[in-house]
């Protein structure tokens, strides 16, 4: 089938889909809305999913209907942009665009890299560390990629895995999936983690602290994780180069630090660790990535100058997150979500008697929803209704809350998560060789680790 004619039946079957459930009885008892906010979300859900538009398209489509057809009130539909988490993004696509401007990144990049060139394992290694490492500087996953990846596509050059060749595919394959999995026990690393932030404070008045964050998530999903991609890669793509030796150095980088690079890493200093203290201060990290991003903003410090604004802070992603709460605010809003808590309690068996056996009928839960709502979609859509399966699980609300995170951390398909559909036309590698790591880690992860989970929340007090 004809990637034309793959888009046409997608199109067909969103649009039937959408059209049904909106001429479709109201159910006893519910609002007259439910309907029609059901045929919206699944056709934004649906268009997210399938990627038959960029995303923030189809967030501008679902404000605009939503609007036409009175669906449920501006307040409700553009909730989004007053969530915190549309400023933890906004905030860090500045810090982002000033990472890049000033070479910060790249001489970090570069430094990493280059201690890890011992072996391809050793490489591949050095290039998932400094996924993870700039997953504390650079909140977003598109910016790590796309900053990392030339640099990682000259060091496959050097070390000579050429175009074509197993061991270059495996090292874009650790660039894309190192940027996303571990990142996601860092609270400002992603979307959704940023969409979770959001709606967890929208809808259930629960601040999700930075340190707490990465304690609960860290050791396993970030740590772990990690580990598990080196070893997965290597395992799938380990290579003999082409070239017996490497060929000769490229210049390095100069020695000093600009003026800028020293004022940015201050900056990031005092970023992260006013992060890591949120407990204590009681600052949203939202707040504290768009303190930071405004600073870079200022004239009289200059990382961030006009024209760079301009061209280097995306307003794409903005967009994004704002459809993503938009829709999950209108999934509460409508009673849709309180429909969808119904079907989901009848159809997993859930009960307070058993922790363990509600911890992981709930990961597996979330997991595959992703596979037809994307990675932002899982917290936009179950957050609304955490209460009502915390309710029916016996677990606390806001260890429901971090089990969604075990999810939306464990791709199955490369789709899921848009930077790896970025990943796959920048890399030139085949779709194949991503689905062939998605599937192997989330095998590996819900084999290993989301038992380690368990028992690690165990520790942790978060599970009875």
């Amino acid at each position: 089938m004809t990637a034309s004619l793959r888009h046409t039946v997608t199109i067909v079957i969103l649009a039937a889909s959408s059209c049904t459930l909106w001429f479709m009885p109201v159910p006893e008892g519910a609002s007259p809305e439910i309907m029609r906010a059901a045929a919206l979300v699944v056709l934004a859900i649906g268009a997210w999913a399938s990627v038959l538009l960029p995303e923030h398209l189809v967030a501008v489509a679902f404000f605009l209907a939503a609007m036409i057809l009175h669906v449920s009130s501006p307040p409700v539909i553009f909730s989004g942009f007053a969530s915190p988490a549309f400023w933890l993004v906004f905030g860090g696509l500045i810090i982002g665009a000033a990472v890049d401007r000033t070479g910060l990144g790249g001489r970090i990049a570069r430094t990493l890299v280059r201690r890890f060139t011992g072996g391809y394992l050793a490489t591949v290694a050095g290039v998932v560390t400094v996924c993870l490492a700039l997953g504390f500087l650079m909140p977003s996953t598109m910016g790590r990629l796309v900053l990392l990846l030339p640099i990682v596509l000259a060091l496959a050059d050097r070390l000579g895995y050429l175009a074509g060749s197993r061991g270059r595919t495996g090292l874009v394959i650790a660039t894309g999936f190192g940027s996303y999995l571990g990142p996601v026990a860092i609270l400002p690393a992603n979307v959704p983690n940023n969409v979770l932030l959001g709606a967890a404070q929208t809808f259930h008045g629960i601040q999700i602290q930075y340190f707490d964050w990465l304690l609960i998530h860290f050791p396993v999903l970030g740590l772990l994780k990690s580990i598990l991609l080196v070893l997965v890669v290597w395992r799938l793509f380990n290579d003999t180069p082409i070239r017996g030796e490497e060929a000769a150095e490229e210049a390095s980088e100069p020695s000093y630090w600009s003026r800028d690079e020293q004022r940015l890493a201050l900056l990031l200093a005092a970023a992260l660790a006013l992060w890591a203290t949120d407990a204590v201060h009681g600052v949203s990290p939202a707040w504290i990535s768009l303190a930071a991003g405004l600073i870079c903003l200022l004239p009289v410090v200059g990382l961030v100058p006009p024209q760079t604004f301009r061209d280097k802070v995306p307003i794409n992603p903005l967009i994004y997150v704002a459809g993503i709460l938009g829709v999950g605010a209108l999934v509460a809003d409508s009673g849709l979500g309180e429909t969808l808590a119904h079907v989901v309690l009848d159809n997993v068996s859930m009960d307070g008697e058993h922790p363990a056996k509600a911890f992981f009928a709930l990961s597996l839960m979330t997991t595959l929803l992703g596979t037809v709502s994307t990675m932002p979609g899982i917290p936009a859509i179950l957050t609304p209704i955490a209460g009502d399966i915390a309710t029916a699980s016996g677990l606390p609300l806001k260890t429901v809350l971090m089990t969604f995170v075990n999810g939306f951390s464990t791709v199955l398909f490369p789709y899921q998560v848009p930077p790896l559909i970025v990943l796959l036309q920048l890399g030139n590698i085949p779709a194949s060789a991503a689905v062939r790591t998605a599937l192997v880690t989330a095998f590996f992860t819900v084999l290993i680790l989301m038992p380690l989970n368990y028992f690690w929340w165990r520790i942790l007090g978060l599970l009875p």
